[in-house]
C-alpha cells in the first residue's frame, strides 16, 4: 500500500551537519593536558586518550610517598597522636621542624589541588580542587597559629598529613583504574604505521607516512599495516579491519578492491594506489568522530555536573554550618574546624563529575570496535526507549545490488555453468546493474568466459554477440514478447525478481533471475527486534509488488511502498503523532529529512564515505544485526549510568551526617576517614565502569 500519513506538530529534530574535517591536516586528533591543570569534576575523563598517562601517574605516586615519608616525623611529633598511642617525645627544635615538613607537605602534596582550584574559579565552576584546597588550608592554617602560639588548641597537622596522603594515594588508584577508559581510541591512533615502502617504477622507498599524497602507489607485505586509504592495483590477500570495522572476518582483497589505513594484511603482498590520506583517510575520520562523541554532553551528563554544582555548594555551606553549629555548642576550635574539614573533603564530588564521562569513553570506543559510531549521545542513550524502526529497503534490509538467485537451463546438452558464462561474457561489456550481477555471480563461481565476437548492445532490449559461431543473445522478457516467443511459466517474475533470458541461434536456451537479494542477517535482526516489544516497518520508493514480497520474507509488522525521500518524514511524524518513539535506518543521504525528524537516526554506509552520512549514530557495516546491537548498547549504557550515579550520591547520605558529627561522641569520622570513603567511592565508580567492557563484549 502507498501510505500518505497527515502531517502532525511534531517538533522536527535540526538536521544534522556534516562533521567538519580535522584541522591539522596530517594528524590524528590527541592534545596533550598536564594534569596539574585539570579539574577533576568538568574534566571529561575520556579525553585522557592523548595524555602522558605515565607521566601523570609517576608524578601523583611520586607526592604520595615523599608525603608519606615527611608524615612520618610530623605524626610522630603530633600532640594528638602522642596521646592517642600513649607516650611523649620532646625534641630540640621540634615545633619548627614540624612546621617545615607541614609546610612542605602542604605545598607539594597540596599543588595538583592547588592547581586545579585556579583552573575551576576561572570557569567559574567550584568543584572538588576547590573543596580538597579550602579543606587543606583551613587545617593547616590553624595549625600553623596554634603551633606559633597565637591561639591555644591542638594543632590538626595529623589530620592535615593523613588527609593529603590518602587524597594523593586515592587520586593515583582513580587514575590508574581510569586510564584504560578511552584506550580502545588511543589503540586506534596508534594503528597507523610510521613508514611506507612507495615504490616508484621498480624502486622501493621508505618513506614516512606523513609524506604519501594522493596517487602515490606503496606496497604493503604480509603482516604490515596499511598506510593510507587506497585501492588495490596488484596482488591478492585477506586483510583484518576487525579493530576499525568489527568485522572479524578477513575480508579478502585483489585488484579493485578498496583497503582501509591501519587494517592488517594477511599473508599476500599487495600493491595499493593512494586515494585518502592525513585527516580525509577513513581511521582519522573514525577517532574523529569517536572523540566528538565522547566529548559531547548528553541530557544526562548535564544532570550529573548539574548534581556535582549542587553537591559542591552544599558541602560548602555544610562545612561553615558544621563550624558554626559545633562552636556555637561550646566545643573548641580545633575540634569544629575538623568537623568542618571532614564535611568538605567527604562530600567532594568527584565521583559524581566522573560517573557519566567513564561510560561515555568506555561505550563509545568499544561501540566504534563493533562498527557503531555515535555522533549524538543524547540519541544513544535513549535508544532504549525505541518502540519503532523505520528501515528503508535498497542498501539496508537488502545488499543494494543485484545477485543471481536462479539459474535454469532449458536447452539440451547445456549445463549451468555454461549458460552463465555465455551470459556473463556479453555482459561484461555493459554496466547495467543486472549485467554486473550476472558477471559477479561468474566471477564468484570462477566460470571461464569465452571469448565473444560482433557484440551489439540492443536498446531497452538486451545485448547480443557471436560466441564460438553461434549468434547469443542476453535478452528482457519484452524481446521475447517481440519475437513471439513464449515465457516459460517458471520464469515470470515473483515480484522480487529480474528475470533475463538467453537465446542461442534463435532459440531460448535458459535464463537467469536476479533480485536486489535480501541481507543475511536482516532477518534476524527483524526477530530480535521484535522480541524487544520493537515494532519494525519498511518505507520504499520501491513498487508495491517488490516491497510486499520483501516485507513477506521478513515477517515485518508494516510496509510502506512506491514514497518519495520527503513521504518518508510524513511516515515518521505519523508514527510518531500515535506515541511511537521512531528510529529511522537509511542510507544518510537520500533519507537525510527522515533521519531528521526521527528520534534516532541511524545511517548506513562503510569505508572512506562514513563522514558523509548524516545521522545520530553511523553502521560502518550496514549490518542490521548492529542496530540490535545498537538498542542492547543503549540500555546497558544507561544501565551503567544510573549505577554510577547510585554510587557517586548515595553514600553521601550516610557519610555525610556521620562527617558533621551527628553520632558524636559516640562515633566521630576523621578527615582521614571521609578521605578514604570519598576515595572509595570514585573507585568503585571507575571498576563499575570499567565492568561495562564486559557486558559489551
Amino acid at each position: 500500500m502507498t501510505h500518505q500519513p497527515e502531517p502532525t506538530t511534531a517538533p522536527p529534530k535540526p538536521a544534522l551537519a556534516t562533521p567538519a574535517k580535522p584541522a591539522a591536516p596530517a594528524g590524528l586528533p590527541t592534545k596533550p593536558m598536564s594534569h596539574s591543570k585539570m579539574d577533576h569534576r568538568q574534566m571529561d575523563h575520556s579525553k585522557m586518550a592523548g595524555h602522558d598517562h605515565g607521566a601523570m601517574l609517576a608524578d601523583f605516586l611520586r607526592r604520595f610517598w615523599v608525603c608519606v615519608a615527611l608524615s612520618v616525623p610530623v605524626i610522630g611529633l603530633s600532640r594528638m597522636f602522642q596521646q592517642l598511642v600513649g607516650y611523649h617525645l620532646v625534641l630540640p627544635y621540634g615545633t619548627p621542624v614540624v612546621l617545615v615538613l607541614a609546610t612542605v607537605i602542604y605545598g607539594y602534596g597540596g599543588w595538583p589541588f592547588f592547581s586545579g582550584t585556579v583552573r575551576e574559579l576561572r570557569s567559574r565552576q567550584p568543584g572538588m580542587m576547590s573543596l580538597v584546597a579550602v579543606a587543606i588550608t583551613v587545617a593547616y592554617g590553624y595549625s600553623v597559629v596554634v603551633l606559633l602560639g597565637w591561639l591555644r588548641g591542638t594543632d590538626l597537622l595529623l589530620e592535615l598529613a593523613t588527609l593529603l596522603d590518602i587524597m594523593l594515594l586515592g587520586h593515583y588508584l582513580e587514575m590508574k583504574s581510569v586510564a584504560g577508559a578511552s584506550r580502545a581510541l588511543e589503540l586506534l591512533v596508534q594503528l597507523l604505521p610510521a613508514e611506507a615502502h612507495q615504490k616508484q617504477g621498480d624502486v622501493l622507498n621508505d618513506v614516512q607516512v606523513s609524506a604519501l599524497v594522493v596517487g602515490d602507489v606503496v606496497l604493503v607485505r604480509p603482516g604490515e599495516r596499511m598506510p593510507a586509504d587506497g585501492e588495490v592495483v596488484a596482488g591478492s590477500s585477506a586483510v583484518n579491519e576487525s579493530m576499525l570495522t568489527g568485522e572479524s572476518t578477513p575480508a579478502p582483497k585483489q585488484a579493485g578492491a578498496k583497503v582501509i589505513a591501519g587494517s592488517l594484511n594477511g599473508t599476500g603482498a599487495l600493491t595499493v594506489r593512494v586515494t585518502h590520506q592525513g585527516a580525509d583517510s577513513y581511521l582519522s575520520k573514525v577517532v574523529q568522530l569517536v572523540a566528538e562523541a565522547q566529548n559531547t554532553k548528553s541530557q544526562t551528563q548535564t544532570l550529573a555536573d548539574r548534581a556535582a554544582g549542587w553537591l559542591t555548594g552544599l558541602s560548602l555551606v555544610a562545612g561553615l554550618g558544621t563550624l558554626a553549629a559545633w562552636l556555637w555548642l561550646g566545643k573548641g576550635a580545633a575540634f569544629a574546624i575538623e568537623r568542618m574539614v571532614t564535611v568538605m573533603v567527604t562530600a567532594c564530588p568527584h565521583a559524581l563529575g566522573m560517573a557519566i564521562p567513564l561510560v561515555v569513553a568506555i561505550s563509545t570506543s568499544i561501540s566504534a570496535r563493533k562498527g557503531l559510531l555515535i555522533r549524538n549521545r543524547t540519541a544513544f542513550e535513549e535508544a532504549r526507549k525505541i518502540t519503532a524502526m523505520v528501515f528503508d529497503k535498497t542498501g539496508t534490509l537488502t545488499e543494494g545490488s543485484f545477485g543471481v538467485t536462479r539459474v535454469q537451463v532449458l536447452a539440451a546438452g547445456l549445463d549451468e555453468a555454461a549458460l552463465l558464462g555465455t551470459a556473463a561474457a556479453l555482459e561484461q561489456q555493459s554496466q547495467h546493474p543486472i549485467a554486473q550481477g550476472i558477471v559477479d555471480e561468474a566471477k564468484k563461481r570462477s566460470l571461464p568466459l569465452p571469448a565473444i565476437q560482433n557484440f551489439n548492445s540492443l536498446t531497452g532490449k538486451g545485448v547480443a554477440a557471436t560466441v564460438t559461431g553461434q549468434a547469443v543473445v542476453v535478452a528482457s522478457p519484452g524481446y521475447l514478447t517481440e519475437k513471439n516467443i513464449a515465457l516459460p511459466p517458471a520464469a515470470v517474475s515473483n515480484g522480487a525478481e529480474t528475470v533475463v533470458f538467453v537465446l542461442i541461434e534463435g532459440q531460448l536456451a535458459g535464463y537467469i533471475a536476479l533480485a536486489d537479494r535480501i541481507r543475511p542477517d536482516s532477518q534476524d535482526a527483524v526477530r530480535r527486534l521484535q522480541q524487544q516489544g520493537i515494532k519494525v516497518y519498511m518505507a520504499t520508493g520501491d513498487n508495491q509488488q517488490v516491497a510486499d514480497a520483501v516485507a513477506k520474507t521478513l515477517g515485518l509488522d508494516g510496509v510502506y511502498a512506491e514514497v518519495l525521500p520527503g513521504q518518508k518524514v510524513k511516515i515518521i511524524k505519523d508514527l510518531q503523532a500515535k506515541g511511537q518513539f521512531v528510529a529511522m535506518t537509511g542510507d544518510g543521504v537520500n533519507d537525510a529529512p527522515a533521519l531528521a525528524q526521527a528520534n534516532v537516526g541511524i545511517a548506513v554506509g562503510s569505508g572512506t564515505d562514513i563522514a558523509a552520512e548524516t545521522a545520530d549514530i553511523i553502521l560502518v557495516n550496514s549490518r542490521p544485526t548492529d542496530i540490535t546491537n545498537l538498542v542492547e548498547f543503549g540500555k546497558a549504557t544507561y544501565d551503567k549510568m544510573r549505577q554510577n550515579l547510585f554510587w557517586a550520591t548515595g553514600y553521601n547520605v550516610i557519610a555525610l551526617p556521620l562527617a558533621a558529627g551527628v553520632l558524636y561522641p559516640h562515633f566521630v569520622l576523621s578527615p582521614a576517614m571521609g578521605a578514604v570513603l570519598m576515595s572509595v567511592s570514585t573507585v568503585i565508580v571507575a571498576l563499575n565502569a570499567q565492568l561495562l567492557r564486559r557486558k559489551l563484549a
